[in-house]
């Protein structure tokens, strides 16, 4: 599972495609993060009819939950990529609301993963949107994750979906079909190793 990750790429060399639809002052506010945890607000790249970047919290809310801060309730911040698509809580966003977060590296049992380029990633994930009965909104998302590799296996059963460079569009694009989505599985099978390194943190 991804419960920690971290985004401390300077701000010139995030994504050109991060940059392209900011919210006013977010360079001006945009500071480099050791360490995100969940509940946490976190960047998010979407597209509803255009792709832009946001704030989100990290931890999914459920646009049927009465209070979106009520301890007691989960708010999952990771979500299986091999059921996405069959649970309640989830198959809306898996069809209609993909999302990425930009990552520097993330933390499993001690160890930092990373690529050894020293470049950003892009975590896969799904987002809500919950609205108050007063009209007032609250976004949030989570990590889908997958199956691990040869070098995450050795410390969890569990490994972040890994969107590559390139692909960006096609993932979040808002409005998918069956086929379509159907052609999205193959990110979700997992990533290759070779351009990776784990340390211990």
């Amino acid at each position: 599972m991804c419960g920690r990750y971290e985004l401390t790429t300077e701000f010139k060399n995030l994504p050109l495609i991060l940059k392209k639809h900011l919210p006013n002052g977010f360079e001006q506010k945009y500071s480099q993060q050791d360490l995100i945890r969940p509940t946490d607000p976190v960047i998010v790249l979407k597209n509803e009819g255009k792709t832009i970047t946001t704030i989100m919290l990290w931890g999914f809310i459920s646009e049927w939950a009465k209070d979106p801060f009520d301890k007691k309730r989960p708010r999952p911040f990771n979500a299986r990529s091999e059921t996405v698509g069959e649970k309640k809580l989830f198959r809306g966003s898996w069809r209609h609301k993909r999302c990425l977060m930009p990552a520097s590296g993330f933390f499993e049992k001690g160890y930092r993963v990373s690529r050894k380029d020293g470049h950003p990633f892009w975590l896969g994930g799904i987002w809500n949107r919950w609205m108050s009965p007063e009209g007032s909104e609250l976004e949030s998302c989570c990590v889908l994750t997958t199956e691990p590799n040869e070098l995450i296996q050795p410390f969890h059963n569990r490994m972040p979906v890994i969107i590559p460079n390139g692909l960006e569009e096609e993932w979040i694009a808002a409005v998918k079909d069956g086929p379509e989505l159907r052609a999205l599985e193959p990110m979700l099978c997992g990533w290759s190793p070779d351009e990776w390194k784990a340390e211990p943190s």
